[in-house]
């Protein structure tokens, strides 16, 4: 897995193998979703717009956007509503203001009822509308247009003056008379189109005119996001990292699932594989302590990472599969054909396969099987046994954990002359098996407490 793509046929793989979880997984997002729409209790949005007539540059909408949601303006907006418990600070973060197309600003207004939104962006248009009446009508104290005045009586003076240089100038046909006459008269009318402009754009122009341009809409459903949003988003964000979870466990995982790197760790040679009829409860390592129930039920303790294996269309393919093994073993084996089969305590498809073996092989060779802990490896020492054979489900034990049942084998004088891989697979048709020796004569090998013999010696 941690080379492999990520398609989405691994995706899919998860969502079955893991469903159960997966479900419940979702419905505490759902639920975590709906106890934060509880705690932020869902709010209601209007906007009212207010048009400023006139030409304005976007520099100064920008200046009218920050002034509409400046502290003066919903200070006084929170004190005229006189709402319990709420002051300017709080209605702050409840008040936007932006520039729209036609030298409009929207101002728009966020409270807990649609009356209160409502009334909230009404207040702050009228508290904007008339803060900002306020400041031109400071622009246009009589200081500020006293300089204007003195401006436009001295350009009077200045064209009465330059209308009597005019007239008195030589009123004779020269050239030089005639072009200052034509030089004052143009610095005549130049003086009078100034004045004109000058009376046209007083301070208390048209800009000061804003226009609210009704009162907000009662709003009709909740803000975003709401409550019904927080519980599917919330679904949907713990599904999403249950997934993503998997992916990374199964990347990160350090366990054995390619043949090669199994019989490398174990330092032996791959004898083949043994297909095995398991329920789900076999497909990895027993789960034990207080969790194990939960997992059963949740269906974690099922591998879904495992690679996909070839699987055998009855019991007398599996079975032929079974023969084949045994046939490879019994070429690397000198008479007694006596072996010590291995298995990982916790690898229950590992068990199945080795009393499989065990029943099949009929005494020959004669298996004893056993179960060694991985954590603390501890093999019995050899006796009349030829060697060591090591049978183990595939993806359930890292290379370290395998090196040390190797050495385990070593220390006890055996010598490890094979690995079987265990390969579950499902009988889809669960037809009625045959009361024949593969099952009955399986059962001995797997009632054993620890050590349990394969065969008739």
């Amino acid at each position: 897995m941690s080379e492999d793509t990520i398609r989405l046929v691994t995706i899919g793989r998860i969502v079955r193998r893991r469903r159960r979880l997966l479900v419940v997984l979702t419905v505490v997002g759902a639920l975590v979703g709906y106890g934060v729409s509880a705690l932020f209790p869902p709010g209601y949005t209007t906007s009212a717009s207010v048009l400023l007539p006139g030409a304005w540059e976007e520099r100064e909408l920008l200046t009218r956007t920050q002034i509409a949601t400046s502290s003066v303006v919903v200070d006084r907006a929170a004190a005229a509503l006189g709402w319990a418990g709420v002051d300017g600070e709080e209605l702050k973060d409840r008040v936007s203001a932006k520039a729209a197309d036609g030298n409009i600003i929207e101002v728009s207004g966020t409270a807990e009822t649609p009356g209160r939104a409502q009334q909230l962006a009404d207040q702050v248009v009228q508290e904007f509308v008339a803060f900002s009446a306020r400041l031109a009508d400071d622009t246009t104290a009589p200081e500020a247009s006293a300089r204007p005045e003195e401006l436009r009586q001295l350009v009077t003076r200045t064209s009465r003056r330059i209308t009597e240089l005019a007239d008195a100038a030589d009123p004779g046909s020269t050239v030089e008379s005639v072009q200052t006459r034509t030089e004052l008269a143009e610095l005549r009318t130049a003086l009078q189109e100034a004045v004109t402009a000058l009376n046209e754009s007083g301070p208390a122009g048209t800009k000061a005119n804003m226009v609210v341009m009704g009162p907000a809409a009662r709003p009709s459903g909740e803000a975003p996001p709401t409550r019904v949003q927080l519980i599917v988003g919330g679904a949907l964000l713990f599904l999403l990292v249950s997934v993503i979870g998997h992916l990374t466990a199964a990347r990160m995982s350090r366990r054995l699932r390619g043949e090669p790197e199994i019989a490398s760790a174990l330092g032996s040679a791959l004898l083949g594989s043994v297909d095995v009829p398991a329920e789900g409860s076999a497909l990895g390592p027993r789960g034990r302590g207080r969790w194990a129930g939960v997992r059963r039920l949740l269906g974690a303790d099922v591998r879904w990472d495992l690679p996909v294996v070839p699987v055998s269309a009855d019991e007398a393919g599996r079975r032929l599969r079974t023969r084949r093994v045994l046939a490879r073993l019994r070429g690397r084996l000198p008479a007694p054909r006596r072996l010590l089969v291995v298995v990982p305590d916790g690898d229950g498809i590992a068990r199945l396969a080795a009393g499989q073996l065990a029943a099949e092989a009929d005494g020959d060779p004669l298996l004893r099987v056993v179960e060694v802990p991985v954590s603390r490896p501890m093999v019995p020492d050899s006796g009349e046994e030829s060697g060591a054979l090591v049978v183990i489900g595939a993806g359930h034990w890292t290379a370290g954990e395998l090196a040390g049942i190797a050495e385990a084998c070593a220390d006890a004088g055996h010598e490890v002359v094979g690995v079987v891989l265990a390969a579950p697979v499902r009988d889809r048709a669960r037809t009625a098996r045959s009361a024949g020796r593969p099952r009955d004569a399986a059962a001995p090998a797997l009632a054993g407490s620890h050590d349990a013999p394969g065969g008739t010696g």
